[in-house]
């Protein structure tokens, strides 16, 4: 079997007729459906988690440091480092601009430049959630008053600044996890080797 041509190499929407779709059970974040789908050869059941999607942001300052914060995940039982991030609870606005709401909440940063890094599913068998990471450069600080003042887990965050070399190796040894901080990072370092020239640069409207 030969090989695609690297242009066309691009995973493709596609639909599937739905015959059934249940809700099994509704969260407060996120919900758990279950569709009968007719994938060809007769209908299969398929449950998943119905998410909103989510942003993250590889913020890099002048010297190529990343900042990443301590999290306690739940369900995985550990404290992850992270990049900020969040989901896409506000209807209707774009990526970028929960990205740069997400990065002024939780880091107290705002950014002059933004490129569009990399975008996955998270668990395309088990859930639908899309997460665009962004690359933020040109950082500022947020005013003193301006700053948002954050509770519960986000309470916690710890952040650090990691040179991103130190960060490519943490993400290689299998020291770091988070599915954000490993496809930030190393799209990060992939582009860099480029000069950047691959990135598509975004602007907040």
């Amino acid at each position: 079997m030969s090989a695609p041509d690297p242009q066309h190499l691009v995973d493709e929407p596609a639909e599937r007729d739905v015959v059934a779709h249940d809700v099994v059970l509704q969260g407060r974040i996120w919900d758990v459906v279950r569709d009968t789908v007719e994938l060809g050869d007769g209908p299969a059941v398929r449950e998943y988690v119905a998410h909103p999607g989510a942003v993250a942001v590889l913020a890099m300052d002048d010297e190529d440091r990343v900042l990443l914060q301590s999290q306690y995940r739940h369900p995985v039982r550990h404290v992850l480092w992270e990049p900020p991030a969040g989901l896409l609870d506000v209807e209707g606005e774009d990526r970028v601009v929960a990205a740069a709401r997400e990065l002024a909440e939780e880091a107290d940063l705002e950014a002059g430049r933004w490129w569009r890094l990399a975008e996955f599913f998270s668990s395309p068998g088990g859930n639908d959630e899309r997460i665009t990471v962004f690359l933020a450069r040109d950082l500022r600080p947020v005013a003193e008053q301006d700053r948002y003042e954050r509770g519960e887990e986000e309470a916690d965050l710890v952040p650090v600044w990691v040179p991103l070399e130190d960060a490519v190796t943490a993400v290689l040894e299998g020291r770091l996890r988070c599915p954000t901080t490993v496809t930030g990072v190393l799209a990060a370092a992939a582009a860099r080797t480029q000069g950047w020239s691959t990135l598509t640069e975004v602007h907040l409207p």
